[in-house]
């Protein structure tokens, strides 16, 4: 019967004959394959009678080589394993050759396995990586599904650009060497295929605020882009988020949403992927121990993980923790590389970590920011110069969630969309909300590869999805 790996460490029937495919990890002293087939970080030993076995075939059991073994599950007699399979049958479905097969049995650096992101996910960190970022999409799913809410799909390709930002990557057919253009040398986009100028979204938020707004509680999950010419361990070009939006929902409520969802996610990874996270702690561990003793993480892994599902989020306002920033040490001896002197500053990750690591020592949300460094759709507060937004840090990341109560006024809302230079025709259909039934609503994103960054202990989010889409990079 078949199997995969997982089965059999876990509950395969000793004395049984059983079947399992995957791919040689190490083959030692010409007896004992290490086969690991992608369902767990373990891999099941097979011991071969080397010496009733074609040599040739034997040969051919290299690093990666796809296997078919058939044998009985045994107790095991060695240290490490509790079953192994004794081989009767040996079947080589896939050869690899060891001397042109990239990922050997040995420490690699993180950017060679870039270099190979399409077999990255055979070694044991990526394979744990991948397993932690699979389990987590699913309890977002699951979080929401439990909890009413309605999983919604919002367009890749757009019209409007949510942030206000103007980085966005350009949707068109046109040709790029011979467009044509307009009498004042612009580019007529009215012959472009949708007939206006278009782009990837940024954000599904605008579109799932329309479907909120009637079907009261949703989510999205799915792919966005940025065109920052970033070269940072924290950016990405292609990156996906999650996007809930609730509809008669305040800003505390949407606070108490986010970290009760937060929590969820991270209490179901340590509930179901132990090994990778034990996995992944080791590999932590290691890692930190070529580092001078004040860089290294005080807690493990698993501390970190049960520090934020464990711990009530700190609630502060922008303006106690631009005085508690002002007033710290790193800023008063300039240790800073962004120093803080006054309210408006734009919060930069050494801050954020500051307010959760050194000083509430507990996750953070900060909230009522300064209206002139966020989007315009945050809603404005009574002392007309900060919004109801808030933002999650946490430990050794920063920012993690951003949201805001959105701006529900019809009137008000059109005056920001002008001071930013939006041009209000584009988002006729976002105001007409505003115009028709208009409620209190607020919703929030969370960029998932931050989240899995969170969750792995990785440092460059190049390392936590498949295939990193960066500036000058989009290979495979």
């Amino acid at each position: 019967m078949q199997y995969s790996v997982k089965e059999l460490l876990e509950k395969g029937k000793l004395l049984q004959e059983v079947t399992v495919q995957g791919w040689v990890r190490t083959f030692r002293s010409n007896r004992f394959i290490a086969l690991n087939d992608g369902s767990t970080i373990h891999n099941i030993q097979c011991v071969v009678d080397f010496e009733n076995m074609d040599e040739q075939m034997l040969k051919r059991v290299t690093t990666s080589a796809a296997l078919k073994i058939t044998g009985t599950l045994t107790e095991s007699q060695g240290k490490g394993q509790t079953v192994e399979i004794q081989v009767s049958q040996l079947e080589i479905l896939g050869d690899s050759d060891p001397e042109t097969y990239p990922i050997q049995p040995k420490k690699h650096s993180l950017e060679f396995l870039r270099e190979n992101a399409h077999l990255r996910v055979r070694t044991n960190a990526f394979g744990a990586i991948m397993r932690v970022r699979s389990v987590l999409s699913f309890a977002i799913h699951k979080y929401f599904q439990e909890n009413g809410f309605f999983y919604v799909n919002t367009p890749i390709i757009t019209g409007s650009d949510a942030e206000g930002a103007g980085e966005m990557f350009r949707v068109t057919t046109l040709d790029a060497k011979n467009p044509p253009l307009n009498e004042n040398g612009s580019v007529q986009y009215s012959e472009d295929f949708f007939g206006k100028e278009t782009n990837l979204t940024v954000s599904g938020q605008l579109e799932a605020e329309t479907f909120a707004m009637s079907l009261g509680k949703v989510y999205t999950f799915g792919p966005t882009f940025r065109a920052e010419n970033s070269n940072t361990s924290r950016h990405l070009a292609e990156f996906w988020m999650v996007e809930p939006e609730v509809a008669f929902l305040d800003l505390a409520g949407n606070m108490d949403l986010a970290e009760d969802f937060i929590k969820y996610v991270l209490r179901h990874v340590l509930e179901n992927c132990k090994d990778d996270i034990e996995f992944l702690e080791q590999r932590l561990i290691e890692e930190e121990k070529s580092k001078p003793q004040n860089e290294r993480s005080e807690m493990t892994l698993s501390e970190r993980l049960r520090f934020v599902v464990d711990n009530n989020f700190k609630r502060v306002s922008y303006t106690e923790a631009i005085d508690i920033l002002k007033n710290s040490k790193p800023n008063k001896n300039k240790k800073f590389q962004y120093l803080i002197d006054e309210w408006g500053a734009d919060l930069q990750s050494e801050h954020e970590r500051f307010l959760v690591e050194k000083h509430f020592k507990c996750p953070v949300i900060l909230f009522d920011y300064p209206a002139k460094i966020k989007a315009f759709y945050m809603r404005l507060n009574e002392d007309g110069k900060t919004v109801r937004a808030m933002d999650i840090l946490f430990p050794g990341i920063g920012e993690i969630v951003g949201g805001s109560q959105r701006e529900e006024r019809y009137d008000v809302l059109v005056e920001k969309i002008k001071a930013t230079g939006i041009d209000e025709k584009e988002l006729w259909w976002y105001l007409d909300l505003r115009k028709f039934g208009t409620a209190v609503h607020s919703g929030f994103g969370l960029g998932f590869e931050r989240l899995v960054l969170f969750t792995t202990g990785m440092t460059n989010i190049r390392d936590v999805i498949p295939f990193p889409r960066t500036p000058q990079s989009a290979e495979f």
